[in-house]
């Protein structure tokens, strides 16, 4: 079974009011391939999650950029899992090494939060990745099977998961994996899920790159067997996230 084309916007804490309405004003106008093609999910702030849900297209989704790791109550300043899914939000975005490294969210939080989300019904972008030093120290398949297990060891249905593959290194630096560099992580990570999973999900789960994608690099990335979409940052909030969907169409015609 073919694996769709996946792409995510996460807008990080970026916008106001005007701002998100002349995104989705540039997204509902977009002439992109049909769903059956992509799947295209962007992640605006917290406060703007009702403004986007209610204006954008509807073959479009909705993702928070994260949630609590149980069910609500006193822990001010959190949003929990059911919130969303009480506000209609499909989506959620976890464990992104902004995260991981300023707000130090260990892999097992990662994992609790994952499981505890899918547990609600929400589909997760669960995100993996390295930094340079873990790269540099050859160090880049263990790090990212840690953080793989930490999930694996919590969540036993894959259908709603997939797995957002970003280098430190490479986000918001300009700096780009290869596509060389992309699909050989994907390709293992592939690999360790095939181990320590099960082949099945394996050849299903969606392996996304995020790392510095823009309009340039997107369709040499994409192409590579085992990319199966994109997590985007600050091309996200750009007319260009626009060609980034649009290289779900290298996939048609491999």
């Amino acid at each position: 079974m073919a694996r769709k084309f996946f792409v995510g916007g996460n807008w990080k804490c970026n916008g106001t009011a005007e701002e998100v309405k002349k995104i989705v004003n540039t997204l509902n106008e977009a002439q992109v391939p049909s769903q059956d093609v992509v799947e295209v999910v962007v992640s605006p702030p917290y406060v703007f999650l009702p403004l986007v849900k209610s204006t954008l297209r509807s073959d479009f989704h909705v993702a928070a950029q994260n949630c609590w790791v149980k069910k609500g109550g006193a822990f001010t300043g959190e949003v929990s899992a059911e919130m969303l899914v009480n506000l209609d939000i499909p989506w959620v975005i976890l464990g992104h090494s902004e995260r991981r490294a300023l707000l130090n969210e260990t892999n097992e939080f990662v994992g609790d939060k994952v499981a505890y989300a899918l547990a609600q019904g929400l589909s997760v972008i669960a995100c993996v990745g390295e930094t340079l030093e873990q790269r540099e120290a050859g160090s880049t398949m263990d790090v990212v099977a840690a953080q793989t297990k930490a999930i694996a060891d919590r969540v036993s249905n894959w259908s709603k998961v997939v797995i957002a593959y970003e280098p430190v290194w490479a986000i918001g630096t300009g700096k780009v994996a290869s596509p060389a560099q992309a699909q050989e992580v994907h390709d293992e990570l592939r690999k360790w899920l095939a181990k320590n999973v099960s082949a099945e999900i394996a050849a299903t789960t969606r392996i996304i790159y995020g790392g510095s994608v823009n309009g340039g690099n997107c369709k040499e990335l994409g192409g590579q067997a085992d990319v199966d979409g994109f997590l985007v940052g600050g091309a996200s909030l750009k007319p260009e996230f626009i060609d980034i969907i649009k290289a779900a169409e290298v996939k048609k015609s491999a």
